[in-house]
């Protein structure tokens, strides 16, 4: 009720700089939590879709037919970002076989880029989720030290009145307990959020590795490395070089 001398208009009118302080940490606690949760489900369900269009990725005729199919205006596609990942590796590593990484066999070369793009993108998913975890460890804390020191002013205030009768007890105790339920109120959407939200990773992560496990297939068994021709070169020139070093040996 508006003229209601208890409640919440009641404890914010009668409240001190602190209360006021808790109350408002509270709330954006809470508008914060509740934003991470929203854009963070709408990115899951996004990914979700990502995840089942990825078995369309095998069933193309090319590599870049394959990239298309992950293409979308929303953003970040963690399976996109895998494919090319081990596609630059491949292609890095057979172009710049005089560098220090060429004495890394192809198979670790590749296997090390793809479990860095996963990492990239286990990061991006787990962004935000600090947020939940923070308030969800922190919010039922702060609403408790909202109530203890609402009772504490409430009990100055009746004590400097010299009225101690249950009717004048009652109100400002009771209205400073509202804080604890504001903590909780704050703490256990967060808290669930950040459990759902976990999960829901974990299982877009470990579609990620049975991607990678089948892309590193691929580029290897799959995917020539190099043209055949320079294979053939290759075997002559090593040959070449073989029957050399037998000459000047002779």
């Amino acid at each position: 009720m508006p003229d209601s001398p208890y409640g919440l208009a009641s404890l914010w009118n009668g409240g001190d700089a602190v209360i006021k302080a808790v109350a408002v940490m509270l709330l954006m606690m809470s508008i914060a939590s509740w934003y991470v949760i929203v854009t963070r489900a709408w990115r899951v369900a996004r990914l979700r879709r990502a995840a089942r269009t990825a078995a369309d990725f095998w069933h193309v005729h090319s590599f870049g037919e394959g990239l298309r199919v992950f293409d979308s205006p929303t953003g970040f596609n963690p399976f996109r970002h895998l494919a090319e990942e081990g596609k630059a590796a491949i292609d890095h590593h057979v172009v710049n076989k005089e560098d220090l990484h060429g004495q890394i066999s192809l198979a670790d070369w590749l296997t090390e880029s793809l479990r860095g793009a996963i990492d990239e993108s286990a990061a991006h998913l787990q962004s935000g989720l600090s947020v939940l975890a923070s308030v969800g460890a922190t919010a039922p804390f702060i609403g408790l030290f909202g109530t203890v020191w609402g009772i504490y002013h409430a009990l100055v205030g009746i004590g400097m009145t010299g009225q101690a009768s249950i009717d004048k007890v009652a109100g400002p105790v009771g209205e400073a307990l509202i804080m604890t339920a504001f903590g909780l109120a704050v703490a256990i959407p967060a808290v669930l959020g950040y459990n759902a939200l976990t999960r829901a990773n974990k299982g877009i992560l470990g579609k990620l590795n049975r991607f990678a496990r089948q892309l590193h297939a691929y580029f290897l068994t799959g995917s020539p490395v190099a043209r055949p021709g320079d294979r053939d070169r290759d075997a002559t020139a090593t040959a070449s070089l073989r029957s050399a070093r037998t000459t000047a040996k002779a």
